[in-house]
């Protein structure tokens, strides 16, 4: 028993010899910073993934996707990523729901430069049951999977992933980086105005209008108003560069931020957003965020026309669908002398042509026809007006609707323009009348103006006079 006590007593203080407390200086310091590192790797998994769990993630069954097995080939070396804006004022992101914005981005993984091309949301283009229609229909009735497919089959693409966001993330968005700077057209503030009293109403945050043209910081309420208009000249297509536009501004702000305001945005966010991305891919792409360059944007298709067609109603017309693709590959993946598109590209221009007709493009896209939008109203700002004798009245609220509205009627002297309104069929008419108290021997008094706006040309006549008198100094 001796023996074997001795033994056991070599063995303890052998095992101690060999224990931490022998270790260099060197070691323990070593041993120390891994399971600290290790530990800190562990909460930040769990943070990240914590982050990552807000998001909708949704899983599409890629083989319903109509990726051709040509476009995976060509495709390879990019990632393809289909953005979508919905129309819907609460989170909800599946079909059902307009896409109002679409936009295809490519990334190229070896210059990690970032195309972005418009599409169109009025595009005449085969949907999945082989019918003609416009192309943001998909999203409403197949969900991102159904338009996914219809991309895919028109454009001969490989997209296979896909991020939906709808108003209040944008507006989350742009507030979180402080606002972009935006140069306002004069024939934009009435919309902005317009768009941001509808936005204030449906998703309870409150903001100012625009009151002047210029550049100009808008905050997220403003930048979404400003995105969101299409009745200028240029219609659609000239929308689809004021989102292609937001979009720069806020992914060269988002570069910029610092961890906590990409922690607060994540936060706001991320539970308005849906995507299939999984959580290792958004992983892999988060980590070289900050090295990707946007660089080209464009809209889709190049060459077209619109019109109004049986069954499908307002629409842009490719011309041709097969040179439109053809230039939307080169856009994206650059000249290839062996590109042709796929027989289906070339049966759905084919269709194309036969339900529009033979085409000619139109080259000037701010002449072409207004396109009949979705029926859509809203209340413009109130505001105030000096009138000539030094009083203010205050301005009439507006109300737009589809369509060209029309011009308000010609103001008094000390007056101010009554409510407008437009109607879906372009001509609208406009009344009002005003009171001003005045300084001098007697007030002016208001007027009533009444304006007629026909198409694209208004006319307005001076109308009676209404306005009581005003006091005497």
């Amino acid at each position: 028993m001796a023996k074997d006590k001795k033994r056991y007593k070599r063995r303890g203080r052998r095992s101690k010899t060999r224990g931490f407390a022998s270790w260099s200086l060197g070691k323990k310091i070593g041993a120390i910073l891994g399971g600290t590192l290790v530990t800190v790797a562990a909460i930040g998994a769990v943070i990240v993934a914590s982050k990552l769990s807000k998001i909708n993630t949704v899983k599409l069954d890629t083989d319903k996707l109509s990726v051709s097995k040509e476009a995976k080939k060509r495709g390879s070396g990019y990632l393809n990523v289909a953005l979508f804006g919905v129309d819907s004022r609460d989170n909800d992101l599946d079909k059902g729901t307009r896409s109002d914005t679409i936009m295809i981005a490519s990334l190229n993984k070896k210059t990690m430069k970032v195309k972005i091309a418009s599409i169109y949301r009025d595009t005449l283009s085969e949907q999945e049951d082989g019918t003609l229609n416009k192309i943001n229909a998909a999203y409403s009735y197949g969900g991102p999977e159904g338009a996914l497919s219809v991309l895919n089959k028109n454009l001969d693409m490989n997209i296979e992933h896909y991020v939906t966001v709808n108003f209040n993330s944008m507006i989350d968005i742009v507030d979180s980086v402080g606002g972009i700077d935006i140069d306002v057209q004069e024939d934009e503030v009435p919309y902005i105005c317009g768009y941001v009293q509808e936005i204030m109403k449906v998703t309870g945050k409150l903001s100012p209008g625009v009151t002047e043209p210029g550049t100009q910081t808008l905050n997220g309420v403003q930048a979404t108003a400003y995105a969101r208009i299409r009745y200028t000249a240029g219609d659609d297509f000239r929308r689809a560069e004021r989102q292609r536009a937001v979009l720069q501004k806020v992914v060269e702000k988002l570069q910029q931020a610092s961890p906590a305001q990409l922690n607060k945005i994540i936060d706001k966010v991320f539970p308005e957003v849906s995507t299939n991305f999984t959580m290792t891919e958004i992983l892999e792409y988060a980590k070289d965020a900050f090295d990707y360059e946007l660089g080209e944007t464009t809209g889709f298709p190049f060459d077209k026309t619109t019109d109004t067609l049986g069954n499908v109603g307002s629409v842009v017309i490719p011309v041709t669908m097969e040179s439109n693709v053809k230039q939307l590959h080169s856009f994206f993946y650059g000249e290839s002398d062996n590109y042709d598109v796929s027989s289906t590209v070339s049966d759905i221009s084919a269709k194309i042509e036969k339900k529009a007709g033979n085409r000619d493009a139109d080259t000037d896209e701010s002449t072409q026809e207004f396109m009949q939008q979705p029926e859509e109203t809203y209340s413009g700002n109130s505001g105030t007006t000096k009138n000539s004798s030094g009083s203010t009245g205050t301005t009439g609220s507006t109300s737009y609707r589809s369509g060209t509205s029309g011009n308000s009627g010609t103001s008094g002297s000390t007056g101010t323009t009554g409510s407008t309104t437009g109607s879906t069929t372009g001509t609208s008419t406009g009344s009002g009348t005003s009171t001003g108290t005045g300084s001098g021997t007697t007030g002016s008094t208001g007027t009533t103006g009444n304006g007629t706006s026909t198409g694209d040309t208004s006319t307005g006549t001076g109308g009676e006079s209404t306005g009581g008198e005003g006091t005497t100094e």
